[in-house]
């Protein structure tokens, strides 16, 4: 298994958490451009008192770059709120062109239990926003928040990623069906059907025809139960030819899989190919590493630890609760 764990740089930006009041003083803060602000609420403030905080000792005019960490005092609570502020104070942000949602590292809550909403708001309140990172997304318990996403058009989004355990299938759906002109950069964490992770091959088409995003050149489909039949569908899915970096990496891929991308269309033309966290045969892997390196593409296959192909123990994701 992976453990979630926060960023220390976002957009390019070193990641500062906006400290608590000081008693003996002012705490010191950095220039608001300079930094990537991370909000943590956690055990100590409510959100709307960490976010009215913030509104009031930062230059928020300035600031480019947004996480929010932990909302929740005690108890966990939906994400709806989160987005409402944002929402809400958005037009105190003209600068902001990068945010993440739910930066929220596995010790403080697991991915699949946050209590997520529908954050299509965002994306229409912040047109200018060009990197949006989302943690979090479907879980089975009925009475519980889940991610959810309308298909939305926006010319400025550059980079989407869905960090997820199990993410819904209509999120998938949501965003093959959006107008995203200038998406370079697009990230699936598709997790598990125990977490709500229900997405199917299907539900890439648009992104695989390489119809929906014409400026695509990164693109992550990764921590899949079904990551053979991802495998299967990128090797002739007509995206490719035009990506600089491809990653399969995170899920149960075995050599099915991999022999499908062996004897699909040529990947020699990536920069970077990452299927780390497989369940590779040794053969399977040489033969990989060979092809990349004749065609100096960087490779990742870093296996699952104590990996024994001749049992028949369940296979899993790096990440799903």
């Amino acid at each position: 298994m992976t453990d979630i764990t926060h960023p220390e740089v976002f957009h390019g930006l070193p990641v500062h958490t906006l400290p608590l009041p000081d008693p003996a003083g002012t705490p010191v803060r950095p220039p608001a451009a300079s930094v990537a602000w991370r909000l943590d609420s956690q055990y100590a403030l409510t959100f709307e008192e960490t976010w009215q905080g913030f509104l009031a000792e930062v230059d928020t005019a300035q600031v480019r770059a947004l996480l929010i960490g932990p909302w929740w005092k005690e108890e966990y609570v939906s994400f709806e709120p989160v987005v409402e502020a944002i929402v809400s104070d958005a037009h105190r942000f003209p600068a902001l062109r990068a945010l993440f949602l739910a930066d929220v590292e596995s010790e403080e809550c697991e991915v699949s239990w946050l209590e997520m909403c529908d954050i299509t708001p965002v994306l229409e309140a912040l047109p200018l926003l060009e990197e949006l990172s989302v943690r979090g997304g479907g879980d089975p318990v009925p009475d519980e928040e889940h991610l959810r996403l309308r298909p939305v058009r926006h010319r400025a989004l550059r980079s989407l990623r869905f960090e997820s355990g199990g993410l819904p299938g209509h999120v998938v759906r949501a965003v093959g069906a959006s107008e995203l002109p200038a998406l370079e950069h697009l990230e699936f964490w598709f997790g598990t059907d125990w977490y709500g992770g229900d997405a199917t091959v299907a539900d890439l088409a648009p992104v695989l025809s390489g119809a929906a995003f014409p400026s695509l050149r990164r693109l992550g489909l990764q921590n899949s139960e079904i990551q053979d039949e991802i495998a299967a569908a990128v090797a002739s899915a007509p995206v490719v030819a035009r990506l600089d970096t491809l990653s399969l990496s995170m899920g149960t891929l075995s050599d099915t899989g991999a022999q499908a991308l062996l004897d699909g269309q040529p990947l020699t033309h990536l920069s970077s190919l990452d299927l780390h966290h497989h369940y590779l045969s040794e053969p399977v892997v040489s033969r990989i590493r060979d092809l990349c390196a004749r065609a100096d593409v960087r490779v990742d296959l870093d296996g699952v630890d104590d990996l024994d192909l001749e049992d028949d123990e369940p296979r899993y994701v790096a990440v799903s609760e």
